[in-house]
């Protein structure tokens, strides 16, 4: 018999251990509970390392607050329970490290914008905490032959965010991609946090002229502070200029 390993995460002990023993009690059902993202991080590393990985975690959606956005998920040291990863930071993170495990998020409510970005951030499905241990028994085994499960009432909530979504990104993207290579090189180190000083002296240019730079990438971007500029850049996928490696080439013919 193929045994399913399952790690259930949530802050809720009684419910935690109440979902884990009606699991265990499933004949081809192996059951681990964690309390917190940090310890389920750990739980994750340690069955790597002991050639046990879990296959499906179940992820209370309000795990260590409620958070609707999706943020890197916090490092973890041994016996270090600071920065609380919340829930969809847990699935992005594991989505990540271990792109072979299935995430499950378990809501108290139906919410079609939370269940897209868990969508989005790799989850494979969203079920409700007060459903059946038949039903959640559906979906673990569901997730596994790669279905996406989610409540009948979400589908048409979650396909108008996902929808929107990729909407805005596609927008985005044709807006930086209207930059220059030097407007974009100024826009990823915005992205990184620099300020106008910092610029220059990575580019290899006058404040002046980063300022002209900036004034161009928000005029071009249609928005009116590095704030926006910043957002707009991330929903394009623009990442962060590298600081730890070596700065750019001189930009004498490119500024």
């Amino acid at each position: 018999m193929v045994r399913i390993r399952v790690l259930v995460v949530d802050d809720h002990r009684i419910f935690a251990e109440s979902l884990a023993a009606a699991l265990a009690a499933e004949p081809d059902v192996d059951v681990s509970a964690a309390g917190s993202g940090p310890a389920a991080l750990r739980c994750l590393e340690r069955a790597v390392a002991e050639g046990r990985r879990f296959d499906v975690l179940l992820v209370d959606a309000d795990l260590g607050g409620n958070v609707p956005g999706v943020r890197p998920a916090v490092p973890v040291h041994d016996n270090n329970e600071e920065g609380l990863v919340d829930g969809i930071s847990l699935v992005a993170g594991v989505r990540s490290g271990q792109p072979g495990v299935r995430t499950v998020v378990l809501a108290e409510k139906d919410d079609p914008r939370r269940a897209a970005l868990a969508l989005q951030a790799g989850a494979s499905g969203w079920v409700a905490k007060d459903c059946s241990l038949s039903r959640l028994l559906t979906v673990i085994r569901g997730v596994l032959r790669d279905e996406t499960h989610l409540p009948p009432a979400l589908l048409t909530g979650v396909l108008r965010e996902l929808t929107a979504a990729r909407k805005h990104r596609t927008e985005s993207e044709r807006l930086v991609e209207s930059l220059t290579p030097r407007e974009r090189e100024v826009l990823r180190c915005m992205v990184a946090g620099l300020g106008r000083k910092a610029v220059a002296e990575r580019l290899f240019l006058s404040p002046h002229t980063v300022r002209t730079h900036m004034q161009n990438v928000l005029g071009k971007l249609g928005v009116h502070s590095t704030l926006a500029a910043v957002a707009l850049a991330r929903r394009a996928g623009v990442g962060p200029v590298d600081l730890t490696g070596d700065v750019v080439e001189r930009g004498g013919q490119l500024a």
